[in-house]
């Protein structure tokens, strides 16, 4: 171990995941897991008793959920840094808990080697927002700005959300989608959102039958004129 590694504390309401996480991120010795918490109630204790430097935090627990946690912690101690890691993509939980002030957000099938480094970035001072959450987040408040502009009283996102469910495309096949529309491989495409190319070639096969279409220039062009990109 390092002369001074980073004190880690993991939050995550899953045992498996909690105690796979803990095994993987001690063997790096410039990281020290120094707790082990099952919800954000207990995130806040161990916070207190072990000050550490960064802390790895689900989003949905019970008693007390990674947002409320995340902000809790940041009112209380501003030095800790909040790493999200979460297997969900909705965008009103990323916006929620950078909000609440995480410093970052992370998928949790990422590689464990990618996530040691992720750590130690947010520990120096860096952010973590994935290319394809900050497309997303600009999105969103485009959609928001567009559809404040057409009718004051409409919800937020709503626009964006009819617009994605005309074919019933799930978060994650608008990803693959706009990846297709980006000119990705499916070996690109996979690298990007951490999936097998299996999987998404997959999810292309879902998103073509969805939107009645042959190819991927089919997509893209359905996909430009319907406004889903």
């Amino acid at each position: 171990m390092s002369a001074n590694p980073l004190k880690l504390l993991l939050v995550d309401d899953q045992d498996l995941i909690r105690e796979s996480l803990h095994i993987v991120l001690d063997m790096d010795p410039d990281i020290n897991v120094v707790g082990l918490a099952e919800n954000g109630h207990v995130a806040l204790k161990q916070c207190e008793e072990h000050q550490p430097d960064v802390v790895l935090m689900d989003i949905h627990m019970p008693v007390m959920d990674g947002v409320e946690a995340t902000r809790q912690i940041k009112a209380a101690w501003p030095h800790i840094h909040v790493i999200i890691l979460t297997t969900f993509q909705e965008i009103n939980y990323v916006v929620d808990a950078l909000g609440a002030g995480a410093e970052g957000y992370l998928l949790k099938a990422i590689h464990p080697k990618d996530l040691a480094a992720g750590i130690k970035w947010v520990h120096q001072g860096g952010t973590l927002i994935p290319q394809d959450i900050a497309k997303m987040l600009v999105q969103q408040a485009r959609g928001v700005q567009e559809t404040n502009d057409r009718e004051p009283a409409a919800k937020p996102g709503a626009e964006e959300a009819v617009r994605t469910d005309v074919y019933g495309l799930s978060e994650r096949e608008v990803q693959v989608l706009h990846c297709i529309a980006d000119g990705l491989s499916n070996k690109e495409i996979a690298e990007k959102l951490y999936l097998s190319e299996g999987t998404v070639k997959n999810y292309i096969s879902s998103i073509y039958s969805k939107m009645d279409v042959r190819d991927r220039i089919q997509a893209s062009k359905k996909a430009h004129e319907e406004g889903l990109l």
